[in-house]
């Protein structure tokens, strides 16, 4: 190949090449252009969240009266000026409210708010609060604890949330009773013994006062005896009896009927020492003696007050819960809160 012929090839390569780069240019331009920041534009939203606490509510699961105020206390991070949240309330699923609060400042670059809210109406209340997309901040939201609104008067007989809520928070003091919704002779023998606990009346209904003390984990019992291990408490004063597991734990409290002041029960330290099974010829239902006559075990009346020839009377239908729990050897303890009472052991102790 000659020397022109080489020049005229490399001539025309250099030409193919400028034109190809003529027509790329644009391309990689907009690439670039596509790329680059515009001027002007904001970062992206920082992002926060709200955390939603419950207060003058109470009990476990949460519980308030109904027509009384609860309040909604926000606490939002970060903390941006101007900041505002939508509250929103719903019973039963159905929204009832909505409202626009403001956040106001903390310390440690946090925001609060509180609203107050009242529902007259029974039902499972939950608040929703959101805060909206600004140019400062990402959008987020956080729901509170459901509470229920209940009414708190209900007594023998009545059924529903209430009562379901009465027994749900018994129980969870260790209270012997039914988790039924239906307010039944247990619930109210159940519904005595917490009323003989904080010293209200002892009537087998419940009320405002009685929610207000379960919403503050009012009326548990308090073991004395916890080197016993597994054993039985009977204090007289407050005329209950408990069940108390290894390391002072309490398993079940019931109402109990001791004996009168005629016939007083020993006061002391005792063991289980025999357990008759059944009804006896006085009447008495699944008898754990302690101490010669002196029994624990069911019977047909169990007043609210000491009526007993010196056994520990309990009402018929928890009498076979005790004796199952209760062995021969189960230590049982018997006081008075201010240390007084007899402990001379009668002869002729009876039901």
């Amino acid at each position: 190949m000659s020397r022109e012929h080489i020049r005229r090839r490399c001539c025309q390569l250099a030409a193919l090449c400028a034109t190809l780069a003529c027509l790329l240019a644009p391309q990689v331009a907009s690439a670039e252009t596509a790329t680059a920041p515009a001027s002007g534009i904001q970062p992206l939203a920082a992002p926060g969240a709200i955390r939603l606490e419950l207060q003058k509510v109470g009990g476990s699961p949460l519980f308030a009266l109904e027509g009384a105020r609860i309040v909604v206390h926000g606490i939002v991070t970060p903390y941006v000026a101007g900041q505002t949240v939508t509250v929103s309330f719903y019973l039963d699923g159905r929204k009832l409210s909505d409202k626009v609060v403001s956040v106001l400042p903390l310390a440690g670059g946090t925001g609060q708010f509180r609203l107050g809210f009242t529902s007259r109406d029974g039902g499972l209340v939950q608040a929703r609060a959101v805060h909206a997309l600004t140019e400062q901040q990402a959008a987020f939201s956080a729901n509170s604890k459901p509470v229920r609104f209940v009414n708190p008067n209900v007594a023998l007989g009545d059924r529903g949330q209430s009562v379901r809520l009465l027994q749900s928070e018994l129980d969870v003091l260790h209270y012997a009773v039914p988790l039924t919704g239906v307010f039944d002779e247990g619930t109210g023998q159940a519904l005595i013994a917490y009323r003989k606990m904080t010293g209200l009346e002892r009537v087998p209904s419940a009320g405002k006062r009685v929610f207000e003390l379960l919403a503050r984990g009012a009326g548990s019992f308090r073991v004395r005896y916890r080197g016993d291990g597994r054993h039985v408490e009977a204090n007289l004063t407050k005329q209950v009896l408990a069940e108390i597991e290894p390391g002072g734990h309490v398993y079940k409290i019931y109402t109990t009927s001791s004996g009168k002041p005629s016939t007083p029960t020993v006061i002391g330290r005792f063991q289980v020492y025999e357990k008759t099974p059944g009804e006896n010829s006085e009447g008495m239902v699944d008898s754990n003696y302690f101490i010669r006559g002196y029994a624990i075990h069911g019977y047909a009346e169990v007043p609210t007050y000491a009526a007993s020839h010196g056994c520990l009377r309990v009402p018929i239908p928890d009498a076979p819960a005790i004796y199952a729990w209760v062995r021969e050897g189960t230590p049982v303890d018997v006081y008075n809160e201010d240390g007084g009472g007899s402990a001379r052991v009668s002869a002729d102790a009876g039901p």
